[in-house]
């Protein structure tokens, strides 16, 4: 087996490895990834975390290692989150924005820049004729919001954009 072969399972097993407070969206699809090392039959694994006082950090390590342990080629896998690139929603996939509004959570908006007032478009009607009722959500990494079109409250990720990301 190539290594490209090896680190092509290690993201389709990463794939299915959902964020503990975001049920059928995946780590790999929130962008955590980071760095894969892969030394013999070990995995080094690099990710970033949504927020450094995540809760949910030691939770996603275990479900992490068990998965890539779980590859008949991995002998042992290790997972360090690391603080040296800071997460952005920026790197959310398709997949996973795809999967926040099946949830009923808006996406963050793109082309974001810090100190902006932002929006989002509800994530059942589409429609952005939407209002901020509550910058504080269920989690440090969301907020409530409330669709004036279709009248339904609904949960927004807050864009998180680090001044590095930013052109222009």
């Amino acid at each position: 087996m190539t290594k490209t072969d090896q680190l092509e399972e290690i993201h389709a097993v990463l794939k299915t490895v959902d964020d503990p407070e975001l049920p059928s969206v995946s780590v790999y699809d929130l962008g955590m990834l980071y760095e894969v090392s892969i030394i013999g039959a070990d995995v080094h694994l690099r990710m970033i975390p949504t927020f450094a006082g995540c809760p949910a950090l030691d939770f996603i390590e275990q479900q992490v290692k068990e998965a890539v342990e779980a590859l008949d080629w991995v002998n042992h896998c290790t997972v360090k989150f690391s603080m040296e690139k800071l997460w952005s929603t920026n790197a959310i996939t398709d997949k996973g924005k795809q999967e926040l509004k099946k949830h009923g959570i808006a996406p963050p908006p793109e082309n974001y820049r810090p100190g902006e007032e932002w929006t989002v478009h509800c994530p059942y009607c589409d429609s952005d004729y939407t209002s901020m009722e509550n910058v504080f959500g269920p989690t440090a990494c969301r907020s409530i919001l409330y669709c004036m079109a279709c009248r339904n409250p609904f949960e927004a990720m807050k864009p998180v954009v680090p001044i590095t990301e930013i052109k222009g």
